[in-house]
């Protein structure tokens, strides 16, 4: 994590501030000199500033680097990191807003956002689209993330099949085509994909995470679905060879929404589908995450709509109900 972090760092001079975490929370000021250690380790000059942030020294090169709120006022940081450590803010829509789901007053206005509430395993969350695009750091969280969770998930996820399965039903599929599953997971969709697009269609399953593909090949084996070891932002297939794409919580994990909207379309013939899915609504996810249901992320309609049209789709349908998120695009 700490690779990407620096990798995420504006080249030349810039100032970061590692804020959020509790008042007396330790981890922010431990991860501010981590971060400054492994920037300098990668060839940066980098200055970690200490005390309660009266003001920045003059002289000082390459990066900044600082930590705690009282440093918020000292500068206009380059890039804010938060550390999410807990549910312990104001309610999602202010005061009488919606119970559960919470937001820590300054991480809506970060640029990246860490989740330490396992702190043996902290993850990038949130990136900022100016940032997004800079290093590696997406191949390597989303790898770190679920590869460590492949063997468990059909444990704790295993009973949402059926809500797969009419998803799928509900998207309608042309029966003989090319459908592929990007970010398949452990392969819940490709029993309905198969039945779908009929024997005589094809059926690819494709993943970043190799346990996750080796969790799916049963499910692979029985639907005869191809496993592909593949970035949905750099999908290694032809222009407009498939007639459907299916994508479980894909759109969320994704660095730029419309970097991977764009490469989602450039692999899907004219007319095709995209399908967008989750066994959750939106509110449901983000209660069970412990953050705010905002109005600004790429899942919501105002925003999808707008990438959706930028990247060459046209949204049919949306709907984000209380057990399921479901929206059909098609492409122009």
């Amino acid at each position: 994590m700490l690779r990407g972090l620096a990798g995420l760092v504006p080249a030349g001079a810039a100032s970061v501030l590692v804020d959020g975490g509790g008042e007396q929370d330790g981890r922010r000021a431990a991860l501010a000199t981590r971060l400054a250690a492994a920037l300098t380790a990668s060839g940066r000059a980098c200055a970690r500033l200490a005390g309660a942030g009266t003001g920045i020294p003059g002289g000082v090169s390459g990066v900044v680097l600082a930590d705690g709120p009282g440093w918020r006022a000292a500068r206009s940081w380059d890039v804010v990191i938060w550390l999410r450590t807990g549910p312990a803010g104001r309610p999602a829509g202010g005061p009488g807003g919606a119970g559960g789901a919470v937001v820590q007053d300054g991480e809506d206005r970060a640029d990246i956002v860490i989740d330490m509430h396992d702190p043996h395993w902290p993850v990038i969350r949130r990136v900022a689209a100016p940032l997004a695009a800079r290093g590696p750091w997406y191949l390597t969280e989303t790898r770190a993330f679920f590869s460590c969770r492949a063997a468990t998930w059909n444990a704790k996820f295993g009973d949402d099949m059926p809500a797969y399965a009419a998803a799928v039903s509900r998207a309608g599929l042309r029966r003989g085509g090319a459908v592929v599953d990007i970010g398949c997971g452990t392969g819940r969709a490709l029993p309905a994909l198969r039945a779908a697009v009929g024997p005589d269609g094809t059926v690819i399953a494709a993943d970043l995470t190799p346990e996750m593909l080796a969790e799916a090949r049963p499910q692979a084996v029985a639907a005869r679905a191809a496993l592909v070891l593949a970035d949905a932002r750099r999908l290694p297939f032809p222009d407009a060879s498939a007639d459907a794409l299916f994508a479980a919580g894909l759109v969320d994990h994704l660095p730029d929404t419309e970097a991977g909207l764009t490469e989602l379309a450039r692999v899907t013939r004219p007319g095709g589908l995209l399908v967008l899915f989750h066994p959750s609504g939106r509110a449901a996810l983000a209660a069970r995450h412990g953050r705010a249901l905002s109005a600004d992320e790429p899942l919501a309609l105002g925003p999808l709509r707008g990438s959706t049209a930028a990247t060459g789709w046209r949204l049919t349908a949306y709907d984000d109900g209380e057990d399921r998120f479901f929206a059909l695009a098609v492409r122009r």
